[in-house]
């Protein structure tokens, strides 16, 4: 893990785990020796990556930020009544977490959980001086992979939360092994908070995902370079067009890197040769719609209930609250 003494300097408790190489390599393997072809979307998020997904949320065609957050405005009091710890999955640079901690008023501690250390170094250092009474602890990790360190005993009302429509970039049978994991998180007192971008017109949503400045394309290019840098592949990021497409049938935006040529990749930290046709693509991250209909079958297949569903006017977005 990289050097984290600014972090701790800041009295920040960081609980590190060590990049993983083998993981990269395992699903590099098997995303690229599948047909069709895919890569997971939590390799969008490295250093780079993040940087780049934070312009995307300040465009104007990506709606999903601002919606999110007005909801978090209006519904911040309601949201974290009662809770005195927050854990937030997926955390990032933090920018949506003063919207529920300035609401919680006896809040005692606040957990990051984040897969990139320099997001969640600059986050939390931030976090630590504008909340000096609240114990900052920084969990660098995968949240969709195993979350026993989460795991605890007797301890404040603590809400997890699951902010950025993240929800919607796994599959159905995803949704539930993430619920199921997520579940002995909770205690008697506790609440899961989720952001869900909803079922509307396909334009608006393919337009949020292909913006004209070419961010979105920037940021879904990257993960090639992070599979160059890390694996020593030689992968041409201009020969492969960025793609986002709805399909309606699957209620999901489905993002590609299409192969403009055929052309041989090679990896040689994995002493691999992976061929492309012209026009064949790598599914790199889904972003599903929802219904409340279908967050409160999820739910209940885990054995949570629904308690709360925050809509805003337009029936663009919606924040869920579900509990034991």
């Amino acid at each position: 893990m990289r050097d984290l003494e600014a972090l701790e300097a800041a009295g920040v408790e960081l609980h590190a785990r060590p990049e993983n190489w083998t993981a990269l390599a395992a699903d590099v393997l098997e995303g690229l020796l599948s047909t069709p072809k895919t890569l997971p979307p939590k390799w969008l998020y490295d250093d780079r990556g993040s940087e780049l997904f934070d312009e995307i949320t300040e465009l104007d065609e990506y709606y999903l930020t601002r919606r999110e957050s007005a909801l978090l405005r209006e519904a911040g009091a309601e949201l974290v009544d009662g809770f005195a710890e927050l854990v937030e999955l997926g955390s990032g640079m933090s920018t949506k977490t003063p919207l529920l901690l300035d609401h919680m008023r006896d809040a005692e501690r606040y957990i990051g959980v984040d897969v990139s250390p320099s997001a969640m170094r600059a986050a939390m250092k931030r976090l630590a001086a504008r909340y000096p009474g609240v114990e900052m602890v920084a969990e660098v990790c995968d949240f969709t992979g195993d979350l026993s360190v989460l795991h605890r005993g007797d301890g404040p009302p603590r809400l997890v939360a699951l902010l950025g429509s993240t929800l919607g970039n796994m599959q159905p049978v995803e949704v539930r092994g993430f619920l199921e994991r997520v579940k002995p998180l909770l205690g008697e007192h506790d609440a899961l908070l989720v952001g869900h971008d909803l079922v509307k017109d396909p334009a608006v949503i393919e337009a949020a995902y292909d913006d004209p400045q070419g961010v979105t394309a920037a940021f879904n290019r990257n993960m090639l370079a992070v599979v160059n840098r890390e694996l020593g592949a030689d992968f041409d990021l201009h020969l492969f067009d960025h793609e986002a497409r709805y399909n309606g049938f699957l209620d999901r935006v489905e993002l590609r890197l299409r192969s403009r040529v055929a052309q041989v990749v090679r990896i040689a930290g994995l002493g691999l040769e992976v061929p492309f046709l012209a026009g064949e693509s790598i599914l790199t991250e889904i972003s599903r719609k929802f219904t409340r209909p279908v967050m409160e079958r999820a739910y209940d297949e885990v054995g949570l209930r629904l308690r709360a569903w925050h809509e805003d006017a337009d029936g663009w977005y919606a924040m869920s609250v579900a509990s034991l």
